[in-house]
């Protein structure tokens, strides 16, 4: 759940309470401090799914209809809950006040400004596909594109812009972000690609095409200063399936970028 959302159900007008892993001994489904906010009607964030964030849930729950204000639980995940991490968890759990939830809302809004950055550069076929799936992920997405009614098209809850000048966006972009180059433009491609690789500090630089492609964007990176086409990724989602469906090259350009992002130490933040 992106911060956003987080915020959202804090200003609501019911009754939260805070559900937060306190302590975490072996195999867990979340990290220790992982935060979920639970009303009687509906949640935000997760401690990890599964049995024990069903019954974090129920206890929240009870909580909400007690005279009581906090609440503790230690659970062994273990084959008694269905649920075999083999590890050991104990839960806080505390009816938020207006100060509390200030503070939360306060700690999600400094996420939301932390989340890496990800410009998709063309908003084709494959770049409405990204942007379609990258709005569920931890970061700020940004979909762009010098044709309005390409950008139109897409529905995704994303940053759009509309520029005909891509590459002064490449050049303001916060240090550790990630650019996808598939433009309808071959040339624009590699201006941009050139741009991004440029900076030094991006934390994926990658262009759609294939090894020609690469070999052709090798030849001119030669001629510009400070380009070391070795750090392209061309073509982008190779791991995955050689099915050229959009929505299938996007999946795992995704999954490509999120391992970049979720293994390089770029400020991610991890809530709920």
């Amino acid at each position: 759940m992106k911060p956003a959302d987080i915020i959202a159900f804090l200003q609501g007008d019911l009754p939260v309470v805070e559900v937060s892993l306190a302590r975490v001994r072996g195999s867990s489904p979340r990290e220790e401090g992982a935060v979920m906010y639970v009303s009687s009607s509906g949640m935000a964030g997760t401690i990890g799914g599964g049995q024990l964030e069903y019954m974090a849930l129920d206890e929240a729950r009870k909580l909400l209809k007690s005279n009581r204000n906090a609440a503790e639980m230690d659970v062994p995940l273990g084959p008694e809950i269905g649920q075999c991490c083999g590890g050991r968890v104990e839960i806080s759990l505390s009816v938020m006040d207006a100060h509390a939830r200030a503070a939360a809302t306060a700690r999600a809004a400094a996420d939301a400004a932390a989340l890496p950055h990800v410009y998709v550069l063309g908003a084709g076929h494959v770049g409405r596909a990204l942007a379609n799936v990258f709005q569920h992920m931890p970061v700020a997405c940004h979909l762009v594109d010098s044709r309005s009614e390409e950008l139109g098209i897409s529905q995704a809850d994303v940053i759009k812009s509309l520029t005909v000048l891509p590459e002064s966006l490449v050049r303001s972009a916060p240090k550790g972000s990630v650019f996808i180059v598939l433009t309808h433009d071959h040339a624009l491609d590699f201006l941009l690609a050139a741009e991004a690789l440029a900076r030094g500090d991006a934390a994926y630089v990658g262009m759609i095409g294939s090894a020609t492609k690469r070999s052709k964007f090798t030849s001119f990176a030669k001629s510009q200063d400070r380009v070391d086409a070795q750090a392209l990724v061309c073509p982008i989602g190779a791991a995955g399936s050689a099915d050229k469906r959009p929505e299938v090259i996007a999946s795992a350009v995704v999954a490509e970028v999120m391992a970049v992002l979720t293994t390089t130490p770029v400020d991610v933040p991890v809530t709920g």
